[in-house]
């Protein structure tokens, strides 16, 4: 299919803030990579603490170094109790400060490889594939399908993906590309339970037999890491941008780990002392970087 197919038959919204702010975050990255190379060390040193705690702890943590160093932007963290009553699936809420545009973030900490985007709870996309058979092709086909309202939410993810290669002790923040996932999609395949899986899929793949992404069976036996909209940061790395510019290699922060350590048995007076020491730190580093303050 072919993107020109697409933008004549959907409509082209003015602008997206989302792809506009990871825009500035991609240049703001590259002009002083130190800065999220801290932040994703430290991010990532919180499995040492526990293997699920740095994907709550990133949220926060990329929430506050919006509000550091993105002086046009400021970041709230919605929080887990109101995220069960959200909407969208979100973690931050995003306000540009220029132009008053507020956007939904969700924060994905995931290691390389399978990548769930969008859980698809009512298992909308499934089901409309399975209206389509075993095997879609053609533009007039794809287009029918991918245009369909089932699949109008996966235009408007906003969801950033940070990647971590455990092995490697490297680090990527990859953001996936919808509109050239569908524009390139030649072929959706169902396949069965199997190799792995207890659901059956439908999995996109592009005029060359490269697989692009998938779509996870979502019924009532199947929880929310088997059903929704996945792709896989292995095998379709061309369909991603990198906001960090490529791998960047990390280091875990030991040091950090006995804050938190220390903090949780100190009181409220020592835990003020320790913050404004470490907001010190970050205005030098604001600083070194030759960022004014706000």
């Amino acid at each position: 299919m072919k993107s020109k197919d697409i933008k004549d038959a959907a409509p082209i919204p003015e602008s997206n803030p989302y792809k506009d702010f990871t825009a500035r975050l991609k240049l703001l990255i590259r002009k002083h990579p130190n800065l999220i190379t801290t932040t994703l060390s430290n991010i990532f040193t919180m499995r040492l603490i526990g293997n699920k705690t740095h994907g709550d702890l990133a949220e926060i943590a990329i929430a506050e170094f919006i509000n550091q160093y993105m002086y046009d932007f400021k970041s709230i963290h919605v929080g887990k109790d109101l995220f069960r009553a959200k909407e969208h699936e979100e973690d931050i809420t995003i306000v540009n400060e220029v132009n008053n545009e507020k956007f939904p973030v969700s924060l994905k900490a995931y290691g390389v490889g399978p990548l769930q985007l969008s859980t698809d709870k009512e298992s909308k996309m499934f089901t409309r594939l399975q209206q389509e058979g075993e095997e879609i092709f053609g533009e007039d086909n794809l287009k029918r399908v991918l245009l369909d309202p089932a699949f109008s939410d996966l235009t408007r993810l906003n969801v950033l993906p940070l990647i971590y290669d455990e092995d490697k002790k490297r680090c990527n923040i990859l953001v996936f590309d919808y509109d050239k996932a569908v524009s390139e999609t030649a072929n959706i395949h169902h396949e069965d339970e199997g190799r792995g899986r207890k659901h059956p899929v439908y999995r996109f793949y592009n005029s060359k037999g490269g697989y692009i992404c998938e779509v996870r069976y979502g019924g009532a036996t199947a929880n929310a890491l088997q059903r929704g909209f996945w792709t896989n940061t292995k095998n379709a790395l061309d369909y991603f941008d990198s906001v960090t510019n490529g791998w960047i290699d990390y280091s875990h922060n030991t040091v950090l780990v006995r804050l938190f350590s220390h903090a949780l048995v100190s009181t409220q007076k020592g835990h003020e002392i320790a913050l404004e020491k470490i907001k010190e730190d970050i205005q030098e580093l604001k600083n070194a970087s030759g960022l004014t303050a706000r």
